[in-house]
């Protein structure tokens, strides 16, 4: 028996486990390889179907073969799928809902039957089975949300909504009648929000709807919990964070990752790429920012789920070729319906020759510390926005789905470091907004603005800072 493994009997032991999502993985996995330098063995769970992928991408590379900490993998009960395209949301939450407990339940038992039996676990805030399954073994359970806090007090309003009537909608005319615009004032720590800033799954036009009433569950199962960990910092959210925290118990924000990762990794060298990333990441495109003037390219990346149709790939392609700067696109295989990169075609390719570079996925957080980028074209998810805020890099945002219209709310009108994209994308617009944004006035002082943010969370990631402190409250909880 090795020193690990002699030293587990006596270690806590805490198993993590994220919902099958790439932004949700990523930030669970950098939780758990911080928890683990700090002396917590760590069992990480993924699905089947994503664990193929990360051993196929080389994901899981940048971790290395670390003692105590190890993997396991649950069905999620779905057929087989591409490998190299997400599995489709719904079926997903499907899976979330109804087909992954008893998996969990039983590997469970397996490792409690082990030499180090579990002493809590570490669970995305989105899989609400996870609370029960904790519950049944009397094992203490710790939420990880990898969302705003904006987003988890908008999220939780979604019964009350229902409550007082707002939805559901009467038909699909209230989604473009103005109805959207409804103003909700009696949200704690959140004035001046519209129906239409609430996350998109509220938009319902049946009380039934299964999307709306599992996040309801998963809201209500925080109320049963340890803890509560929220990806942000106080000085970005304070007054949020102050109603959250009269509501819940033990509230933790720890954030932004990457830099507290840094931190608490600082004397490990960096590796080059990201941690548990599902697709292989092309690290050229950092050769090519090489060659380029500071602050003088454009990063767009829409994530890992949202999609495009081939007339958005287009205005959007085209947009960005009209501005005259130069950009790092990633079009990841499955980014357009039913379709392909090569929509954009040859005029579009000899148009942006020299200017554009585009890759099928990238090490995101080394693109966006790369001195030439300038801005970042978003679809507005939480770990790209705190990424770009710890890079000191302000936004152009298209917001497709979940929680990002809140996030998008919050990024233009509190931490002003954002502008929108029409819903209905058309090249003049992205054009004029890239060009604002690079060079514009408005572009100006939001650049300063990020870099505020930046400097606020390397003080909330720094020795004494509030989330280096908080996280040290977490390694406290999870080995008592």
């Amino acid at each position: 028996m090795d020193s690990w493994a002699r030293a587990a009997e006596k270690q806590a032991h805490v198993v993590c486990i994220p919902i099958p999502a790439q932004s949700h993985i990523k930030a669970m996995l950098k939780t758990a390889k911080m928890l683990h330098s700090k002396g917590i063995f760590i069992t990480f769970v993924n699905t089947e179907f994503n664990h193929k992928r990360f051993l196929k991408s080389g994901g899981l590379k940048v971790l290395g073969d670390l003692p105590g900490f190890e993997f396991e993998t649950i069905s999620d009960g779905l057929p087989p799928s591409d490998p190299n395209v997400t599995q489709d949301v719904s079926a997903i939450a499907r899976s979330i809902a109804g087909l992954m407990a008893q998996p969990f339940q039983n590997l469970i038992l397996k490792l409690n039957a082990g030499i180090h039996p579990v002493t809590s676990i570490l669970s995305d805030g989105f899989l609400p089975f996870t609370s029960d399954v904790a519950h049944s073994f009397g094992i203490p359970i710790v939420l990880l949300w990898t969302i705003a806090a904006c987003a988890f007090m908008a999220y939780y309003q979604f019964k009350y909504v229902l409550e007082r009537g707002l939805v559901p909608l009467k038909d699909e005319s209230y989604l473009t009648n103005g109805y959207l615009d409804t103003n909700i004032d009696w949200i704690p720590g959140m004035p001046d929000i519209r129906l239409r800033d609430i996350p998109s799954d509220v938009r319902i036009m049946d009380p039934d709807d299964f999307m709306f009433n599992l996040y309801i569950k998963c809201f209500e199962k925080a109320a049963t919990c340890t803890a509560l960990v929220i990806h942000t910092f106080d000085d970005l959210e304070q007054e949020v964070l102050n109603a959250v925290s009269s509501m819940f118990i033990n509230v933790y924000t720890i954030g932004p990752q990457q830099m507290l990762f840094d931190q608490i990794n600082s004397d490990q060298e960096k590796p080059l790429g990201s941690i548990g990333s599902l697709w292989e990441e092309e690290k050229t495109c950092l050769e090519w920012l090489d060659s380029k003037e500071a602050d003088s390219v454009v990063y767009v990346n829409f994530g890992s789920i949202t999609v495009l149709s081939a007339e958005q790939l287009v205005e959007f392609g085209w947009g960005l070729a009209n501005s005259n700067y130069s950009f790092v696109w990633i079009i990841r295989p499955d980014l357009i319906v039913g379709e392909s990169a090569n929509t954009l075609g040859v005029e579009f390719m000899d148009a942006i020759k020299d200017r554009g570079f585009i890759s099928s996925w990238c090490p995101q957080e080394d693109v966006l510390n790369h001195v030439a980028v300038g801005g970042f074209l978003t679809h507005g998810g939480w770990n790209s926005i705190m990424e770009s805020l710890s890079a000191g890099v302000p936004m152009l945002y298209w917001p497709f789905f979940a929680d990002q219209p809140i996030n998008c709310k919050f990024l233009r009108d509190k931490w002003e470091c954002g502008l929108e994209i029409p819903n209905n994308v058309k090249r003049d617009d992205v054009e004029k907004l890239v060009r604002l944004l690079m060079d514009g006035a408005e572009g100006k002082k939001m650049r300063n603005k990020a870099i505020e943010w930046k400097k606020l969370a390397e003080k909330a990631c720094g020795p004494g800072g509030s989330s280096s402190l908080n996280f040290d409250k977490l390694v406290l909880l999870l080995k008592n």
